[in-house]
């Protein structure tokens, strides 16, 4: 994994072209990010507008952002589709998703069982695409979503059996990626993972705790459990996220970074720059 723009550092807009062949991932903050392959743009969880401070002003938690969103999603043009993983707002925010649709048509990709959430949150029922576990669609040609369980911290499904919270396996040309929604540890993962031929992770690190449960915040991996999940799947490259948004549901980075350099082993490991872009490559490319 390098950087498209010489530096993680370097003030590279967020959704800058990708290399002609090339496929790029720029974080957006908390559990978004964009990813580029060959014209063909993808949003993941975006969470791009401060329509959580307003919902819960006066609250226990404020959801008051650490940082400003790293691009006005109205400006945003070429979005070929989004993806949500679950119906919580920092993940499905219906201010993201309204400045979004004004200049951009894109597919929208979310849990079927979320399907009457979805259309309240703004996405037309014409350009929404529902999933449950074990089911995929094809995006543009390269470019197919696997859909996958998440435990944010349970497993969830309706009346239907149809998953509440779901993880996407992205394949890009030769390139796989896993975007876990936000998850914990639960049997079979690190197996079902491991058969998809996964390159690259990108996985919540926040971790959890009764207090935010109680809250109504359940929790995600740990930094330890979300390297443990890449080595027993065989994934050789963990992107860390979901942290850095809200003061009460975060950790340091700092922390984060000594506690990979001692549970990692052999993983490469990334704490993305907000808005930088990297470069991302199959394990047999140099």
């Amino acid at each position: 994994m390098t950087t498209t723009d010489g530096g993680a550092s370097a003030g590279a807009g967020p959704l800058d072209a990708a290399p002609a062949t090339g496929t790029t991932l720029t974080w957006l903050g908390q559990a978004g990010f964009a990813l580029r392959h060959r014209g063909t743009t993808l949003l993941i969880d975006p969470y791009l507008s401060d329509s959580l401070a307003d919902k819960y002003r006066g609250r226990i938690f404020p959801h008051i952002r650490m940082h400003p969103s790293p691009v006005d999603p109205a400006r945003l043009t070429g979005i070929d589709a989004v993806l949500h993983t679950h119906a919580h707002t920092d993940h499905m925010d219906p201010w993201t998703i309204r400045d979004l649709l004004r200049g951009n048509t894109p597919t929208f990709v979310a849990p079927r069982a979320e399907r009457e959430e979805a259309l309240r949150r703004g996405i037309p029922v014409e350009r929404l695409v529902g999933l449950t576990a074990c089911e995929h669609i094809t995006l543009a040609s390269g470019v197919e979503v696997h859909a996958v369980p998440a435990a944010h911290e349970e497993l969830e499904t309706d009346a239907r059996g149809d998953h509440r919270f779901l993880g996407y396996v992205i394949r890009l040309g030769r390139l796989t990626l896993y975007h876990s929604g936000d998850c914990v540890p639960y049997p079979g993962q690190a197996e079902l993972l491991s058969g998809m031929g996964v390159d690259v992770a990108l996985l919540p690190v926040n971790g959890r705790d009764a207090h935010r449960l109680a809250n109504g915040v359940p929790g995600n991996f740990t930094v330890s459990e979300a390297a443990r999940l890449c080595r027993e799947a065989g994934i050789g490259t963990l992107v860390c996220h979901h942290i850095g948004l809200f003061d009460f549901n975060t950790v340091d980075p700092d922390w984060v970074a000594a506690q990979l350099a001692a549970h990692a082993g052999g993983l490469r490991w990334l704490l993305p720059d907000l808005a930088a872009t990297y470069e991302l490559r199959p394990r047999s490319q140099p």
